[in-house]
């Protein structure tokens, strides 16, 4: 069997019977292109979960007209499906990009360089992502605030973090008050999962954490993953916030619009976009601002294309230079992953491609949207452990249990999809081959290294340089193998090794074999051959006072040197929180659509 026809079968099988899916959660049928204004109030470039949710919001001011522009399509039929989440990497709703080659890491990968996913579809990385809905550490905005950025303390940022949720779980009763209820964004327990989660929950107890509500006062613990679906279908950024505001007039939505470029007057006031579409060169203006929530490659892309960035890139592409901002795709940040920490264990005690395609688990999601369909493949459980240094509460590493492993499909299509080398892959996997197993993988929450968003070519069509530089810090390798020596205590646990007889794959890493196996050196080598990108990036239109000279947005977001021009999404950030963004910069969203609100005198409610 072809390694293309194993990963399909789920998706052709799915297919098959989406129908009855999307007949409870409707279409995306309201595509405006062919009857755009010529000028919008607001032009939102991307979709996704800073985008979407300013369509929503500002789309309540009846008086404004929203045009809303993303580069893909409409989610494809698998997206609702949360179990289908591996289906969408590097299918027609990802970008399918790749980093540069890297010098300190990715030994272990094709050409030294990774995939990099991103979401090319309605609701962007929502569209997707993993589901997991994590906020991160209370002391991400603190520090945000602290940096010299007034109102995104934590205290604000709780305020928006409710407001966007509508929390259904049972299992954080205690920690009620730090949940919304009755928001567009449907957060809920996870309905299915392996034995490996109890095991691995016992074992963070025996380890002398406590389990946790993830989003809750304190983040260190072990925690069941918290899951934005609705009713077991993927609750994305499209289905929560973009679908139930597209029958307001004012709001209009073009699809398959590829934004090239932000147009300024003389006085550099953002004046509308131009994009391509269908093959055509189309032009919008707007009255009051452009606002780019393309995310931490595209919305620094399109400055830089635009004229706005560093004034010696710009020459170097012969890009007429609008405002010198040295910051603009500066600040790269991703939570970096160790892939492949990987143990056996006994037979059905972890997720398998052939038991979730079981015709009962296709019945029993289709009749109840229950069984393994309803989470995404493999996702588990989340620990963060105490940091070293400085405050012990502000976690560095986060820990995510996969039940499956790189070998659980028989080598036929995870390797490639992950990006290792084959020759890797298959001697350091042979052993596991189809074998039932999970993974640890240690993830570093606030990474030292930094790398950039640069530009490959002046074409807009030529994807940028995508430079995550991991491990150009030191420090990052070190703190990566405490992270390995902890997740090793985790499988080593009795919950896990005793009761689920998890062993550990020891098995020398090819690259890696002439070092002492579990040595700090050996670790440091299977980190510099097996880390890579948790597509989480950040950072690049960083968010800080005049004087930083690397900032590229004030604290309401405005670009700087510009008028009518902001940008909301994961760039902003100044430091990349302590969790995975999907939630985060839901917040952001909120959050900037009633500072907008306020610079053009619409009241806000109080939260």
């Amino acid at each position: 069997m072809t390694s293309s026809i194993l990963r399909l079968i789920p998706i052709y099988l799915m297919r098959i019977l989406l129908a009855a899916i999307l007949k409870d959660t409707g279409t995306h049928d309201y595509d405006a292109s062919n009857y755009l204004a010529s000028q919008y109030d607001f032009i939102i470039v991307g979709s996704g979960a800073g985008g979407g949710v300013l369509a929503s919001r500002l789309s309540e001011v009846a008086g404004w007209k929203v045009l809303l522009l993303e580069a893909g399509g409409v989610p494809p039929a698998e997206s609702y499906v949360p179990a289908l989440n591996l289906a969408l990497i590097n299918g027609e709703a990802d970008w399918n990009y790749l980093t540069t080659p890297q010098k300190y890491s990715l030994k272990g990968f094709k050409n030294n360089a990774a995939p990099f996913p991103l979401g090319r579809a309605l609701g962007g990385g929502t569209t997707i992502n993993f589901m997991m809905y994590v906020r991160g550490n209370r002391r991400d905005y603190d520090n945000w605030e602290a940096l010299g950025n007034p109102g995104w303390g934590y205290d604000v940022a709780l305020k928006y973090f409710k407001k966007a949720e509508d929390y259904r779980g049972t299992r954080n009763k205690d920690t009620v008050d730090y949940h919304g209820k009755g928001g567009p964004l449907v957060v809920d327990d996870k309905r299915w999962w392996t034995p490996l989660l109890n095991g691995f929950l016992k074992a963070g107890q025996h380890l002398g954490y406590n389990i946790i509500d993830p989003n809750g006062p304190e983040q260190i613990g072990f925690s069941v993953a918290d899951i934005t679906h609705r009713d077991g279908i993927r609750g994305s950024v499209a289905v929560s916030y973009i679908r139930p505001a597209s029958n307001r007039p004012n709001l209009h939505v073009a699809f398959n619009a590829y934004v090239t470029q932000v147009l300024f007057d003389e006085n550099k006031r953002a004046i509308g976009v131009r994009f391509e579409q269908n093959g055509k060169l189309r032009t919008v203006l707007a009255r009051r601002e452009v606002i780019l929530s393309a995310g931490a490659v595209a919305s620094p892309h399109i400055l830089l294309l635009s004229g706005v960035g560093p004034i010696k890139h710009l020459r170097e592409h012969k890009i007429p230079v609008v405002v010198d901002l040295p910051g603009v795709g500066q600040n790269f940040q991703d939570h970096p992953s160790v892939y492949g920490l990987t143990w056996t264990v006994s037979k059905s005690a972890s997720s398998s491609f052939f038991n979730l395609i079981n015709p009962a688990h296709v019945l029993q999601y289709f009749q109840d949207k229950q069984g393994p369909f309803t989470t995404p493949f493999g996702v588990e459980g989340n620990a963060w452990s105490l940091a070293e240094e400085g405050d012990p509460h502000w976690p560095d590493l986060q820990y995510l249990l996969i039940s499956g492993t790189p070998g659980i499909d028989y080598g036929t299509f995870l390797g490639d999809l992950i990006g290792f080398r084959k020759e890797l892959y298959d001697e350091y996997y042979r052993p596991v081959l189809g074998v039932d197993g999970f993974c640890i993988g240690p993830m570093l929450t606030r990474a030292k290294s930094r790398g950039s968003i640069t530009l490959a070519s002046n074409d807009p069509r030529v994807p940028p340089n995508i430079d995550p530089n991991y491990f150009s810090h030191p420090d990052d390798v070190r703190t990566f193998i405490r992270g390995i020596k902890f997740a090793l205590k985790i499988g080593a646990s009795p919950s896990l090794k005793d009761e689920l007889g998890a062993r550990f794959h020891d098995k020398p890493l090819p690259g890696c074999e002439h070092l002492i196996i579990e040595s700090d050196e050996y670790w440091a080598c299977f980190v510099a051959h097996m880390s890579t990108t948790t597509y989480h990036p950040a950072g690049t239109c960083k968010m800080a006072p005049p004087s930083d000279p690397y900032g590229v947005v004030d604290h309401r977001l405005k670009v700087r040197g510009t008028h009518g021009l902001r940008v909301v999404d994961a760039s902003i950030m100044p430091l990349i929180v302590s969790g995975n963004l999907n939630a985060p910069v839901i917040m952001i969203g909120e959050r900037a659509a009633d500072l907008i609100k306020e610079d053009w005198g619409i009241p806000i409610t109080p939260l």
